[in-house]
Protein backbone atom coordinates (compact mmCIF):
# COMPACT_ATOMS: atom_id res chain seq x y z
CA UNK A 1 0.00 0.00 0.00
CA UNK A 2 1.47 3.41 -0.82
CA UNK A 3 1.62 6.07 1.91
CA UNK A 4 -0.01 8.56 -0.44
CA UNK A 5 -1.42 8.77 -4.14
CA UNK A 6 -1.27 11.96 -6.62
CA UNK A 7 -4.16 12.67 -8.22
CA UNK A 8 -4.19 15.55 -11.16
CA UNK A 9 -7.40 16.89 -12.88
CA UNK A 10 -6.93 18.16 -16.31
CA UNK A 11 -10.50 18.85 -17.32
CA UNK A 12 -13.58 20.53 -15.94
CA UNK A 13 -15.60 20.57 -18.65
CA UNK A 14 -16.14 19.12 -22.20
CA UNK A 15 -13.89 22.16 -24.70
CA UNK A 16 -11.44 22.72 -20.96
CA UNK A 17 -7.66 24.00 -22.54
CA UNK A 18 -5.52 21.36 -23.81
CA UNK A 19 -2.67 22.39 -22.21
CA UNK A 20 -3.49 21.11 -18.68
CA UNK A 21 -2.66 17.16 -19.42
CA UNK A 22 0.72 17.88 -20.57
CA UNK A 23 1.40 20.56 -17.21
CA UNK A 24 0.19 17.64 -14.94
CA UNK A 25 2.41 14.79 -16.73
CA UNK A 26 5.27 16.96 -17.10
CA UNK A 27 5.21 18.64 -13.29
CA UNK A 28 2.98 16.74 -11.27
CA UNK A 29 4.68 13.28 -10.39
CA UNK A 30 0.86 11.79 -10.58
CA UNK A 31 0.16 8.30 -9.93
CA UNK A 32 -3.26 9.10 -11.65
CA UNK A 33 -4.63 11.58 -14.26
CA UNK A 34 -8.33 11.86 -14.61
CA UNK A 35 -10.36 14.08 -16.68
CA UNK A 36 -13.96 15.21 -15.90
CA UNK A 37 -16.21 15.96 -19.07
CA UNK A 38 -19.96 15.45 -18.51
CA UNK A 39 -23.02 17.39 -17.79
CA UNK A 40 -26.67 17.04 -18.10
CA UNK A 41 -26.64 19.62 -21.41
CA UNK A 42 -23.22 17.26 -22.84
CA UNK A 43 -24.79 13.88 -22.56
CA UNK A 44 -27.88 15.14 -24.61
CA UNK A 45 -25.50 16.96 -27.11
CA UNK A 46 -23.17 13.94 -27.85
CA UNK A 47 -26.09 11.72 -27.81
CA UNK A 48 -27.63 13.93 -30.65
CA UNK A 49 -24.11 13.41 -32.59
CA UNK A 50 -24.71 9.43 -31.87
CA UNK A 51 -28.04 9.35 -33.95
CA UNK A 52 -25.57 11.31 -37.13
CA UNK A 53 -22.68 9.11 -36.55
CA UNK A 54 -22.76 5.54 -34.48
CA UNK A 55 -19.04 6.20 -34.08
CA UNK A 56 -19.92 9.80 -32.32
CA UNK A 57 -21.08 10.78 -28.47
CA UNK A 58 -17.89 10.49 -26.51
CA UNK A 59 -15.40 14.09 -26.19
CA UNK A 60 -13.03 13.33 -28.83
CA UNK A 61 -11.15 15.98 -27.00
CA UNK A 62 -9.69 13.17 -24.90
CA UNK A 63 -8.00 11.17 -27.56
CA UNK A 64 -6.47 14.51 -29.40
CA UNK A 65 -5.03 15.70 -25.76
CA UNK A 66 -3.73 11.90 -24.68
CA UNK A 67 -2.50 11.03 -27.71
CA UNK A 68 0.60 12.91 -27.62
CA UNK A 69 1.14 12.01 -23.78
CA UNK A 70 0.78 8.42 -24.05
CA UNK A 71 4.89 7.33 -24.17
CA UNK A 72 4.86 9.53 -21.31
CA UNK A 73 2.33 7.99 -19.22
CA UNK A 74 3.09 4.54 -20.17
CA UNK A 75 7.10 5.45 -18.79
CA UNK A 76 5.43 7.29 -15.76
CA UNK A 77 3.50 4.29 -14.93
CA UNK A 78 0.54 7.04 -14.67
CA UNK A 79 -3.11 5.81 -14.59
CA UNK A 80 -6.21 7.31 -16.32
CA UNK A 81 -10.06 7.54 -15.53
CA UNK A 82 -11.82 9.56 -17.61
CA UNK A 83 -15.95 9.97 -18.27
CA UNK A 84 -14.65 10.83 -22.07
CA UNK A 85 -17.00 8.14 -23.37
CA UNK A 86 -20.38 10.29 -23.02
CA UNK A 87 -23.03 7.94 -24.78
CA UNK A 88 -20.69 5.94 -26.64
CA UNK A 89 -17.87 5.09 -24.48
CA UNK A 90 -17.08 2.03 -26.62
CA UNK A 91 -16.45 3.94 -29.53
CA UNK A 92 -14.20 6.37 -27.34
CA UNK A 93 -12.17 3.22 -26.03
CA UNK A 94 -11.67 2.03 -29.61
CA UNK A 95 -10.17 5.89 -30.96
CA UNK A 96 -8.03 5.91 -27.93
CA UNK A 97 -6.89 2.28 -28.88
CA UNK A 98 -5.93 3.38 -32.38
CA UNK A 99 -4.19 6.15 -31.37
CA UNK A 100 -2.14 3.77 -29.01
CA UNK A 101 -1.89 1.17 -32.03
CA UNK A 102 0.11 4.43 -34.24
CA UNK A 103 2.65 5.80 -31.13
CA UNK A 104 3.12 1.80 -30.64
CA UNK A 105 2.49 2.50 -26.49
CA UNK A 106 0.51 -0.59 -25.03
CA UNK A 107 -1.28 0.30 -22.47
CA UNK A 108 -4.49 -1.59 -21.21
CA UNK A 109 -7.98 0.02 -21.80
CA UNK A 110 -10.56 -0.76 -19.64
CA UNK A 111 -14.87 0.62 -20.64
CA UNK A 112 -16.71 0.80 -17.96
CA UNK A 113 -20.61 -0.11 -19.42
CA UNK A 114 -24.29 0.28 -17.51
CA UNK A 115 -25.12 3.84 -17.33
CA UNK A 116 -26.88 4.22 -20.49
CA UNK A 117 -31.08 3.17 -19.50
CA UNK A 118 -32.12 4.88 -22.76
CA UNK A 119 -32.48 1.51 -24.32
CA UNK A 120 -34.74 -0.41 -21.71
CA UNK A 121 -36.36 2.82 -20.66
CA UNK A 122 -39.69 2.45 -21.40
CA UNK A 123 -39.70 -1.13 -19.89
CA UNK A 124 -39.38 0.96 -16.98
CA UNK A 125 -42.53 1.92 -14.65
CA UNK A 126 -43.83 4.36 -12.70
CA UNK A 127 -41.27 7.26 -13.36
CA UNK A 128 -42.20 10.63 -12.27
CA UNK A 129 -39.71 13.58 -12.15
CA UNK A 130 -37.99 13.67 -8.68
CA UNK A 131 -38.33 17.10 -8.06
CA UNK A 132 -42.46 17.90 -9.84
CA UNK A 133 -43.73 14.97 -10.13
CA UNK A 134 -43.92 15.09 -13.84
CA UNK A 135 -44.28 11.86 -15.92
CA UNK A 136 -41.99 10.75 -18.07
CA UNK A 137 -41.44 13.07 -21.74
CA UNK A 138 -42.81 11.33 -24.68
CA UNK A 139 -39.65 11.73 -26.18
CA UNK A 140 -35.89 11.28 -24.44
CA UNK A 141 -32.92 11.98 -26.23
CA UNK A 142 -30.41 10.58 -23.70
CA UNK A 143 -31.09 8.68 -20.42
CA UNK A 144 -28.38 7.70 -18.08
CA UNK A 145 -27.56 6.97 -14.43
CA UNK A 146 -25.13 8.52 -12.09
CA UNK A 147 -22.80 5.53 -11.62
CA UNK A 148 -20.78 4.95 -8.52
CA UNK A 149 -16.80 3.54 -7.79
CA UNK A 150 -17.34 0.30 -8.11
CA UNK A 151 -17.70 -0.45 -11.50
CA UNK A 152 -13.68 2.15 -11.87
CA UNK A 153 -12.42 -0.09 -8.96
CA UNK A 154 -12.96 -3.37 -10.32
CA UNK A 155 -11.49 -2.36 -14.28
CA UNK A 156 -8.12 -0.95 -12.00
CA UNK A 157 -8.22 -4.74 -10.40
CA UNK A 158 -7.94 -5.91 -14.09
CA UNK A 159 -4.75 -4.62 -14.36
CA UNK A 160 -6.40 -1.22 -16.78
CA UNK A 161 -4.39 1.40 -17.64
CA UNK A 162 -7.01 3.51 -18.85
CA UNK A 163 -10.67 3.28 -17.27
CA UNK A 164 -13.07 5.16 -19.65
CA UNK A 165 -16.92 5.25 -18.25
CA UNK A 166 -19.96 7.08 -19.46
CA UNK A 167 -21.94 8.72 -16.59
CA UNK A 168 -20.43 8.27 -13.54
CA UNK A 169 -20.83 11.19 -10.81
CA UNK A 170 -17.34 13.44 -11.39
CA UNK A 171 -16.41 12.84 -7.68
CA UNK A 172 -15.68 8.95 -8.68
CA UNK A 173 -13.19 8.96 -11.12
CA UNK A 174 -10.88 10.11 -7.96
CA UNK A 175 -12.75 7.93 -5.29
CA UNK A 176 -11.87 4.82 -7.40
CA UNK A 177 -8.93 5.65 -7.12
CA UNK A 178 -8.26 6.32 -3.81
CA UNK A 179 -10.27 3.01 -2.64
CA UNK A 180 -8.46 0.89 -4.99
CA UNK A 181 -5.04 1.87 -4.25
CA UNK A 182 -5.23 2.02 -0.04
CA UNK A 183 -7.93 -1.44 -0.20
CA UNK A 184 -10.32 0.93 1.75
CA UNK A 185 -14.00 -1.10 2.36
CA UNK A 186 -16.91 0.37 1.17
CA UNK A 187 -18.43 0.49 4.49
CA UNK A 188 -16.21 3.08 5.86
CA UNK A 189 -18.01 5.85 4.73
CA UNK A 190 -15.83 9.01 6.56
CA UNK A 191 -12.64 8.03 4.11
CA UNK A 192 -15.57 7.39 1.24
CA UNK A 193 -16.68 10.82 2.03
CA UNK A 194 -13.26 12.39 2.23
CA UNK A 195 -12.38 10.98 -1.05
CA UNK A 196 -15.77 12.03 -2.70
CA UNK A 197 -14.67 15.34 -1.27
CA UNK A 198 -11.07 15.51 -2.55
CA UNK A 199 -12.74 14.81 -5.99
CA UNK A 200 -15.10 17.43 -5.66
CA UNK A 201 -12.14 19.76 -5.30
CA UNK A 202 -10.31 19.10 -8.15
CA UNK A 203 -13.32 18.11 -10.63
CA UNK A 204 -13.71 21.18 -11.76
CA UNK A 205 -10.22 21.77 -12.88
CA UNK A 206 -8.81 25.43 -12.00
CA UNK A 207 -11.52 26.65 -9.94
CA UNK A 208 -9.81 25.49 -6.50
CA UNK A 209 -6.36 26.90 -8.02
CA UNK A 210 -7.21 30.34 -8.62
CA UNK A 211 -10.21 30.01 -11.43
CA UNK A 212 -13.37 32.24 -10.66
CA UNK A 213 -12.10 33.73 -7.28
CA UNK A 214 -13.68 36.29 -6.06
CA UNK A 215 -10.28 38.08 -5.29
CA UNK A 216 -9.63 37.81 -8.62
CA UNK A 217 -6.67 40.61 -8.81
CA UNK A 218 -4.59 38.37 -6.59
CA UNK A 219 -4.19 35.05 -8.83
CA UNK A 220 -1.04 35.61 -10.73
CA UNK A 221 -0.25 34.49 -14.23
CA UNK A 222 -3.75 32.71 -15.52
CA UNK A 223 -2.01 32.20 -18.93
CA UNK A 224 -0.44 29.45 -17.36
CA UNK A 225 -2.99 28.67 -14.31
CA UNK A 226 -1.93 25.93 -13.01
CA UNK A 227 -4.30 22.78 -12.81
CA UNK A 228 -5.04 20.95 -9.36
CA UNK A 229 -3.60 17.76 -7.54
CA UNK A 230 -4.90 16.31 -4.30
CA UNK A 231 -2.20 13.96 -2.31
CA UNK A 232 -4.55 12.12 -0.60
CA UNK A 233 -2.92 9.57 2.51
CA UNK A 234 -3.95 6.40 3.60
CA UNK A 235 -6.15 8.04 7.01
CA UNK A 236 -8.19 10.13 4.14
CA UNK A 237 -6.60 13.73 4.94
CA UNK A 238 -5.31 15.00 1.45
CA UNK A 239 -3.62 18.21 0.43
CA UNK A 240 -4.42 20.36 -2.59
CA UNK A 241 -1.80 21.61 -4.99
CA UNK A 242 -0.75 22.56 -8.24
CA UNK A 243 2.64 21.67 -10.26
CA UNK A 244 5.56 23.92 -9.39
CA UNK A 245 6.08 26.87 -11.43
CA UNK A 246 2.49 27.30 -12.45
CA UNK A 247 -0.25 29.79 -12.25
CA UNK A 248 -2.42 30.36 -10.03
CA UNK A 249 -2.89 30.87 -6.49
CA UNK A 250 -4.49 28.11 -3.68
CA UNK A 251 -5.55 28.94 -0.58
CA UNK A 252 -7.61 28.46 1.92
CA UNK A 253 -10.20 30.37 0.27
CA UNK A 254 -9.88 29.47 -2.96
CA UNK A 255 -10.21 25.88 -1.98
CA UNK A 256 -13.33 26.95 0.36
CA UNK A 257 -15.03 28.19 -2.70
CA UNK A 258 -15.10 25.30 -4.59
CA UNK A 259 -16.19 22.97 -1.76
CA UNK A 260 -19.04 24.83 -1.24
CA UNK A 261 -19.54 24.96 -5.08
CA UNK A 262 -23.19 23.12 -6.24
CA UNK A 263 -23.22 20.93 -3.00
CA UNK A 264 -26.42 22.23 -1.81
CA UNK A 265 -26.97 20.67 1.75
CA UNK A 266 -23.72 20.42 3.08
CA UNK A 267 -24.73 17.83 5.17
CA UNK A 268 -26.07 15.29 3.37
CA UNK A 269 -24.38 15.90 -0.13
CA UNK A 270 -25.77 12.92 -1.48
CA UNK A 271 -23.47 10.09 -3.80
CA UNK A 272 -24.14 6.58 -5.03
CA UNK A 273 -21.61 5.59 -2.79
CA UNK A 274 -21.85 7.85 0.26
CA UNK A 275 -23.56 10.44 1.70
CA UNK A 276 -21.08 12.87 2.17
CA UNK A 277 -21.78 15.72 5.53
CA UNK A 278 -18.88 18.56 4.72
CA UNK A 279 -20.28 20.67 7.73
CA UNK A 280 -17.12 19.88 9.84
CA UNK A 281 -14.24 20.14 7.24
CA UNK A 282 -11.49 21.94 8.07
CA UNK A 283 -8.84 23.51 5.64
CA UNK A 284 -5.66 24.53 6.61
CA UNK A 285 -2.71 26.25 4.84
CA UNK A 286 0.17 24.23 4.35
CA UNK A 287 2.55 25.88 3.13
CA UNK A 288 2.76 28.25 -0.23
CA UNK A 289 -0.16 27.08 -2.66
CA UNK A 290 -1.13 23.79 -0.35
CA UNK A 291 -4.04 23.35 1.95
CA UNK A 292 -4.81 20.69 4.11
CA UNK A 293 -8.38 19.14 3.94
CA UNK A 294 -9.97 17.28 6.39
CA UNK A 295 -12.71 16.12 8.78
CA UNK A 296 -15.38 15.03 6.29
CA UNK A 297 -18.18 12.25 7.61
CA UNK A 298 -19.88 9.73 5.66
CA UNK A 299 -23.48 7.52 6.13
CA UNK A 300 -24.87 4.80 4.28
CA UNK A 301 -25.38 5.56 0.67
CA UNK A 302 -29.17 5.13 -1.08
CA UNK A 303 -30.32 2.14 -3.31
CA UNK A 304 -31.43 4.57 -5.82
CA UNK A 305 -29.50 6.25 -8.73
CA UNK A 306 -30.24 9.19 -9.91
CA UNK A 307 -30.57 9.41 -13.63
CA UNK A 308 -30.86 12.25 -15.67
CA UNK A 309 -32.91 12.37 -19.26
CA UNK A 310 -33.07 15.03 -21.86
CA UNK A 311 -36.12 15.46 -23.57
CA UNK A 312 -36.77 17.76 -26.64
CA UNK A 313 -39.28 20.74 -25.80
CA UNK A 314 -39.79 22.52 -28.92
CA UNK A 315 -37.10 25.56 -30.51
CA UNK A 316 -35.11 28.41 -29.27
CA UNK A 317 -33.60 31.08 -31.34
CA UNK A 318 -31.30 34.39 -29.68
CA UNK A 319 -30.19 37.29 -31.75
CA UNK A 320 -28.00 39.90 -30.34
CA UNK A 321 -27.61 43.39 -31.84
CA UNK A 322 -26.26 46.51 -30.76
CA UNK A 323 -27.68 49.84 -30.80
CA UNK A 324 -25.67 53.03 -29.75
CA UNK A 325 -26.27 56.79 -29.25
CA UNK A 326 -28.48 59.07 -27.38
CA UNK A 327 -31.18 57.18 -25.03
CA UNK A 328 -29.82 53.78 -26.00
CA UNK A 329 -31.44 51.52 -23.22
CA UNK A 330 -34.85 53.40 -23.99
CA UNK A 331 -34.57 52.37 -27.46
CA UNK A 332 -33.81 49.08 -27.29
CA UNK A 333 -36.49 48.20 -25.11
CA UNK A 334 -38.79 50.03 -27.58
CA UNK A 335 -37.33 48.28 -30.44
CA UNK A 336 -37.10 44.78 -29.19
CA UNK A 337 -40.90 45.10 -27.97
CA UNK A 338 -41.26 45.49 -31.33
CA UNK A 339 -40.02 42.76 -32.73
CA UNK A 340 -41.53 40.51 -30.35
CA UNK A 341 -44.87 42.61 -31.12
CA UNK A 342 -44.71 42.53 -35.31
CA UNK A 343 -43.21 38.91 -35.45
CA UNK A 344 -46.36 37.60 -33.23
CA UNK A 345 -49.09 39.31 -35.25
CA UNK A 346 -47.26 37.65 -38.32
CA UNK A 347 -47.54 34.18 -36.29
CA UNK A 348 -51.39 35.06 -36.01
CA UNK A 349 -51.92 35.43 -39.33
CA UNK A 350 -50.29 32.06 -40.54
CA UNK A 351 -52.45 30.31 -37.63
CA UNK A 352 -49.32 29.61 -35.34
CA UNK A 353 -49.59 29.43 -31.80
CA UNK A 354 -47.79 32.63 -30.07
CA UNK A 355 -44.40 32.89 -28.51
CA UNK A 356 -43.98 29.75 -25.45
CA UNK A 357 -41.45 32.25 -23.77
CA UNK A 358 -39.52 35.65 -24.71
CA UNK A 359 -36.71 37.05 -23.01
CA UNK A 360 -35.25 40.76 -23.70
CA UNK A 361 -32.31 41.66 -21.78
CA UNK A 362 -30.29 44.69 -22.58
CA UNK A 363 -26.50 43.64 -21.99
CA UNK A 364 -24.76 46.94 -20.83
CA UNK A 365 -27.80 48.13 -18.80
CA UNK A 366 -26.97 45.66 -15.84
CA UNK A 367 -29.46 43.58 -16.82
CA UNK A 368 -28.77 40.65 -14.64
CA UNK A 369 -28.76 42.77 -11.73
CA UNK A 370 -32.33 43.22 -11.85
CA UNK A 371 -33.77 45.97 -9.50
CA UNK A 372 -30.23 46.32 -8.02
CA UNK A 373 -28.76 47.46 -11.86
CA UNK A 374 -26.90 50.80 -11.58
CA UNK A 375 -26.54 51.76 -15.30
CA UNK A 376 -29.77 53.15 -17.30
CA UNK A 377 -28.09 55.45 -18.94
CA UNK A 378 -24.86 53.84 -21.25
CA UNK A 379 -24.83 54.61 -24.45
CA UNK A 380 -24.45 51.39 -26.12
CA UNK A 381 -26.25 48.51 -25.39
CA UNK A 382 -26.30 45.28 -27.26
CA UNK A 383 -29.89 44.00 -27.08
CA UNK A 384 -30.02 40.09 -26.22
CA UNK A 385 -33.60 38.85 -27.84
CA UNK A 386 -34.24 35.04 -26.76
CA UNK A 387 -37.65 33.69 -27.12
CA UNK A 388 -39.02 30.17 -27.63
CA UNK A 389 -41.67 28.58 -30.21
CA UNK A 390 -42.86 24.77 -30.66
CA UNK A 391 -42.75 25.15 -34.11
CA UNK A 392 -39.93 25.51 -36.11
CA UNK A 393 -41.03 27.93 -39.01
CA UNK A 394 -41.76 30.07 -36.50
CA UNK A 395 -38.64 31.26 -35.38
CA UNK A 396 -37.21 30.94 -38.90
CA UNK A 397 -39.57 33.32 -39.61
CA UNK A 398 -38.56 35.45 -36.66
CA UNK A 399 -34.76 35.24 -37.59
CA UNK A 400 -35.63 37.05 -41.18
CA UNK A 401 -37.93 39.71 -39.77
CA UNK A 402 -35.45 41.45 -37.13
CA UNK A 403 -33.29 42.34 -39.64
CA UNK A 404 -35.86 44.90 -41.06
CA UNK A 405 -34.78 46.47 -37.34
CA UNK A 406 -31.83 48.08 -38.64
CA UNK A 407 -33.78 50.36 -41.28
CA UNK A 408 -36.78 50.43 -39.77
CA UNK A 409 -36.99 51.29 -36.32
CA UNK A 410 -34.76 53.51 -33.91
CA UNK A 411 -31.61 55.06 -34.62
CA UNK A 412 -28.28 53.62 -33.96
CA UNK A 413 -28.61 50.07 -34.69
CA UNK A 414 -25.66 48.92 -36.30
CA UNK A 415 -26.77 44.98 -37.36
CA UNK A 416 -27.20 41.88 -36.07
CA UNK A 417 -23.80 40.51 -34.14
CA UNK A 418 -23.27 37.07 -35.90
CA UNK A 419 -25.21 37.41 -38.55
CA UNK A 420 -28.83 36.02 -38.99
CA UNK A 421 -29.16 33.74 -35.55
CA UNK A 422 -29.89 29.89 -35.92
CA UNK A 423 -32.69 27.98 -34.51
CA UNK A 424 -31.84 25.22 -32.55
CA UNK A 425 -34.03 22.18 -30.82
CA UNK A 426 -34.97 23.28 -26.82
CA UNK A 427 -33.56 20.28 -24.69
CA UNK A 428 -34.39 20.10 -21.05
CA UNK A 429 -33.40 18.23 -18.44
CA UNK A 430 -35.84 15.33 -16.85
CA UNK A 431 -34.47 13.83 -13.03
CA UNK A 432 -35.93 10.55 -11.57
CA UNK A 433 -34.28 7.99 -9.42
CA UNK A 434 -34.34 4.26 -10.20
CA UNK A 435 -33.35 1.39 -7.94
CA UNK A 436 -29.85 0.71 -8.50
CA UNK A 437 -30.50 -3.51 -9.22
CA UNK A 438 -31.93 -1.81 -12.85
CA UNK A 439 -28.40 -1.17 -13.75
CA UNK A 440 -26.39 -4.19 -14.81
CA UNK A 441 -23.07 -2.97 -14.60
CA UNK A 442 -19.78 -4.80 -16.25
CA UNK A 443 -16.29 -4.25 -17.38
CA UNK A 444 -15.24 -4.42 -21.40
CA UNK A 445 -11.30 -5.05 -21.36
CA UNK A 446 -9.13 -6.79 -24.43
CA UNK A 447 -12.44 -8.20 -26.12
CA UNK A 448 -13.67 -9.77 -22.57
CA UNK A 449 -16.48 -9.18 -20.47
CA UNK A 450 -16.01 -8.81 -16.52
CA UNK A 451 -19.36 -8.63 -14.57
CA UNK A 452 -19.15 -5.99 -11.37
CA UNK A 453 -21.20 -6.07 -8.82
CA UNK A 454 -21.98 -3.48 -6.52
CA UNK A 455 -21.24 -3.62 -2.56
CA UNK A 456 -23.26 -4.67 -0.05
CA UNK A 457 -25.44 -2.31 1.74
CA UNK A 458 -24.48 -1.75 5.32
CA UNK A 459 -26.13 -2.99 8.44
CA UNK A 460 -26.27 0.38 9.59
CA UNK A 461 -29.42 2.30 8.93
CA UNK A 462 -29.46 5.94 7.85
CA UNK A 463 -30.55 8.49 10.43
CA UNK A 464 -33.28 10.33 9.39
CA UNK A 465 -32.42 13.58 10.05
CA UNK A 466 -29.25 15.33 11.85
CA UNK A 467 -30.15 18.17 13.70
CA UNK A 468 -29.08 21.81 12.23
CA UNK A 469 -26.20 23.73 13.10
CA UNK A 470 -26.79 27.10 13.98
CA UNK A 471 -24.19 30.13 13.20
CA UNK A 472 -23.48 32.08 16.62
CA UNK A 473 -25.37 35.34 16.85
CA UNK A 474 -23.61 38.65 17.06
CA UNK A 475 -22.18 39.97 19.93
CA UNK A 476 -22.31 44.31 20.42
CA UNK A 477 -23.62 46.80 18.44
CA UNK A 478 -23.44 47.30 14.22
CA UNK A 479 -23.38 50.92 13.86
CA UNK A 480 -22.33 50.87 10.39
CA UNK A 481 -22.19 48.84 6.87
CA UNK A 482 -20.12 47.43 4.07
CA UNK A 483 -20.12 45.14 1.51
CA UNK A 484 -20.17 41.74 1.83
CA UNK A 485 -17.35 41.35 -0.45
CA UNK A 486 -15.47 42.92 2.19
CA UNK A 487 -16.51 40.49 4.91
CA UNK A 488 -16.75 37.58 2.56
CA UNK A 489 -15.74 35.38 -0.73
CA UNK A 490 -18.29 33.50 -2.72
CA UNK A 491 -19.20 31.49 -5.65
CA UNK A 492 -22.81 30.51 -7.51
CA UNK A 493 -23.31 27.55 -9.54
CA UNK A 494 -25.94 25.42 -10.86
CA UNK A 495 -27.81 22.19 -10.47
CA UNK A 496 -30.66 21.62 -13.19
CA UNK A 497 -33.10 24.89 -12.34
CA UNK A 498 -31.64 25.68 -9.16
CA UNK A 499 -28.78 27.89 -8.20
CA UNK A 500 -26.41 27.57 -5.08
CA UNK A 501 -24.37 30.38 -3.46
CA UNK A 502 -21.96 29.54 -1.37
CA UNK A 503 -20.33 32.54 1.09
CA UNK A 504 -16.98 31.65 3.21
CA UNK A 505 -15.99 34.91 5.38
CA UNK A 506 -12.35 36.08 5.34
CA UNK A 507 -12.28 35.51 8.74
CA UNK A 508 -14.30 33.82 11.34
CA UNK A 509 -15.60 36.79 13.33
CA UNK A 510 -17.29 37.81 10.96
CA UNK A 511 -19.82 35.25 10.26
CA UNK A 512 -22.35 36.28 13.16
CA UNK A 513 -22.75 39.88 11.33
CA UNK A 514 -22.92 37.90 7.95
CA UNK A 515 -25.42 35.31 8.86
CA UNK A 516 -27.57 37.90 11.05
CA UNK A 517 -27.80 39.71 7.70
CA UNK A 518 -28.38 37.29 5.13
CA UNK A 519 -31.19 35.39 6.18
CA UNK A 520 -33.18 33.41 3.70
CA UNK A 521 -35.84 35.67 3.40
CA UNK A 522 -33.00 38.69 3.09
CA UNK A 523 -31.42 36.63 0.45
CA UNK A 524 -34.76 36.16 -1.74
CA UNK A 525 -35.51 39.11 -1.46
CA UNK A 526 -32.23 40.89 -3.01
CA UNK A 527 -32.12 37.76 -5.85
CA UNK A 528 -36.21 37.82 -6.27
CA UNK A 529 -35.58 39.13 -9.82
CA UNK A 530 -34.33 35.69 -10.58
CA UNK A 531 -36.35 33.13 -8.47
CA UNK A 532 -39.44 31.87 -10.30
CA UNK A 533 -42.22 34.14 -8.81
CA UNK A 534 -44.65 30.79 -8.09
CA UNK A 535 -41.91 28.32 -6.94
CA UNK A 536 -38.94 29.94 -6.37
CA UNK A 537 -37.29 30.10 -2.62
CA UNK A 538 -33.89 30.11 -0.95
CA UNK A 539 -32.93 27.25 2.05
CA UNK A 540 -29.59 27.81 3.82
CA UNK A 541 -27.32 25.66 5.97
CA UNK A 542 -23.99 26.46 7.96
CA UNK A 543 -20.87 25.17 7.99
CA UNK A 544 -18.91 25.24 11.15
CA UNK A 545 -15.84 23.72 10.13
CA UNK A 546 -15.42 26.76 7.33
CA UNK A 547 -17.61 29.27 9.47
CA UNK A 548 -19.66 29.61 6.11
CA UNK A 549 -23.08 29.61 4.44
CA UNK A 550 -24.39 27.64 1.87
CA UNK A 551 -27.48 29.43 -0.14
CA UNK A 552 -29.43 27.04 -2.46
CA UNK A 553 -31.88 28.89 -4.79
CA UNK A 554 -34.41 26.95 -6.11
CA UNK A 555 -36.52 27.44 -9.37
CA UNK A 556 -33.77 30.43 -10.07
CA UNK A 557 -32.11 29.87 -13.55
CA UNK A 558 -35.55 30.23 -15.63
CA UNK A 559 -35.50 26.36 -16.68
CA UNK A 560 -31.37 26.00 -16.36
CA UNK A 561 -28.80 25.47 -19.07
CA UNK A 562 -29.98 25.10 -22.57
CA UNK A 563 -33.51 25.10 -21.34
CA UNK A 564 -33.38 28.39 -20.02
CA UNK A 565 -33.76 31.80 -22.26
CA UNK A 566 -31.17 34.06 -20.02
CA UNK A 567 -27.63 35.45 -20.69
CA UNK A 568 -26.89 33.58 -16.99
CA UNK A 569 -28.21 30.20 -17.62
CA UNK A 570 -26.15 28.65 -14.65
CA UNK A 571 -26.19 31.04 -12.34
CA UNK A 572 -22.45 32.31 -12.51
CA UNK A 573 -22.93 35.86 -11.70
CA UNK A 574 -25.17 35.36 -8.55
CA UNK A 575 -22.48 35.06 -6.01
CA UNK A 576 -21.02 38.13 -7.73
CA UNK A 577 -24.55 40.16 -7.02
CA UNK A 578 -24.55 38.88 -3.57
CA UNK A 579 -21.99 39.88 -2.97
CA UNK A 580 -22.62 43.72 -3.09
CA UNK A 581 -25.34 43.73 -0.48
CA UNK A 582 -24.85 45.60 2.31
CA UNK A 583 -23.90 44.06 6.16
CA UNK A 584 -24.25 45.75 9.34
CA UNK A 585 -20.80 45.62 11.23
CA UNK A 586 -19.62 47.19 14.59
CA UNK A 587 -17.46 50.09 13.86
CA UNK A 588 -14.32 48.09 14.94
CA UNK A 589 -14.65 45.97 11.98
CA UNK A 590 -15.28 47.79 9.32
CA UNK A 591 -11.97 49.70 10.46
CA UNK A 592 -9.93 46.50 9.66
CA UNK A 593 -11.00 46.13 6.16
CA UNK A 594 -9.19 47.73 3.02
Amino acid sequence: MPNTVRIGCASAFWGDTSTAAAQLVAGGRLDYLVFDYLAEITMSIMAGARMKDPQAGYASDFIEVLTPLLPQLAEQHIRVISNAGGVNPQACAAALQAACDRVGVALKIAVLIGDDLQPQLRQLSGITEMFTGAPLPPLCVSTNAYLGAPGIVEALKLGADIVITGRVVDSAVVSAALVHEFGWSWHDYDKLAQAALAGHIIECGAQCTGGNFTDWRDVPDYEHIGFPIVEVSADSQFIVSKPEGSGGLITALTVGEQMLYEIGDPQAYRLPDVICDFTQVELRQQGKNAVNVHGAKGLPPGDQYKVSATYPDGFRCTASCLIAGIDAVAKARRVSQAIIDKTAEMFSQRGWAPYSETHVELLGSEATYGPHGQRQDSREVVIKLAVRHPDKRALVLFSKEIAQAATGMAPGLTGIVGGRPTVYPLIRLFSFLIDKSVCTLHVDMAGERHPCSLPAPAITQNPTSALPHQPPEPQGRADTDVPLVKLAVARSGDKGNHSNIGVMPRKPEYLPWIAAALTPAVVADWMSHVLDPDNGRVERWYLPGTHSLNFLLENALGGGGVASLRIDPQGKAFAQQLLEIRIAVPQSIAEQLD
